[in-house]
């Protein structure tokens, strides 16, 4: 399925093959490039490669930014509050039972999810064709006074 792509200007640019969203996000939270699904997206915990060890899609202009970090703790917060409430609501256990659970679940959810929730984030940004993944420079890099 072809799109239209359009420039910064506004105005129509070259017709472009529509990338898919939900599997460019699903191969990044796997850890693969969003392009080929074959390549890694990591090169250690959260850094990721420069280009796609398969087919060459460079990844090194991504800019996930703070997003991850964000929908981690939104995440983890629901769920570390709702089952901390429950367990509350159902014992009677002392505080020190509570820290000695809550604290170390919190600390191992958040590591378990900020890397393939990055890397759905650059799937997205890749599908979307933000940041340099659609061919053309992001505009605070061409108009930096913006």
């Amino acid at each position: 399925m072809e799109e239209q792509v359009f420039g910064a200007t506004g105005a129509a640019g070259a017709t472009a093959i529509q990338r898919p969203l939900f599997e460019s996000m699903r191969r990044g939270f796997l850890g693969k490039c969003p392009h080929c699904g074959k390549g890694r997206l990591f090169r250690s915990f959260l850094k990721t490669v420069e280009s796609c060890s398969e087919c060459g899609e460079e990844m090194m202009h991504h800019r996930a930014d703070d997003l991850p970090a964000y929908l981690v703790i939104a995440i983890v917060g629901h769920v570390v509050v709702g089952a901390f409430m429950g367990i509350e609501a159902a014992t009677m256990w002392p505080t020190w039972v509570h820290l000695a659970i809550w604290v170390p679940a919190t600390i191992l959810l958040c590591l378990v999810l900020i890397g393939p929730i990055k890397g759905s984030v650059v799937g997205l940004q890749w599908a979307l064709r933000m940041h340099g993944f659609g061919g053309e420079k992001d505009v605070l890099e061409t108009h930096p006074e913006i």
